[in-house]
């Protein structure tokens, strides 16, 4: 279960950087490509995904 959440907040930690990185146009590619919404969204997956790796290390 430990392992599990880790993964799961590593992979939404990279997803929203990703995210991020297409919102704010410093990847262009795809349709998210300068649009704003995807880089908030981006941002939340990332606090997300930290707080749930960080849940997991004190389980």
């Amino acid at each position: 279960m430990r392992a599990l959440l880790l993964a799961v907040g590593i992979l939404a930690v990279l997803l929203g950087a990703w995210w991020i990185c297409q919102g704010t146009g410093l990847v262009p590619v795809g349709f998210m490509a300068n649009q704003m919404q995807w880089a908030y969204r981006g941002i939340g997956l990332v606090v997300g995904g930290i707080i749930v790796a960080v849940i997991s290390r004190r389980i």
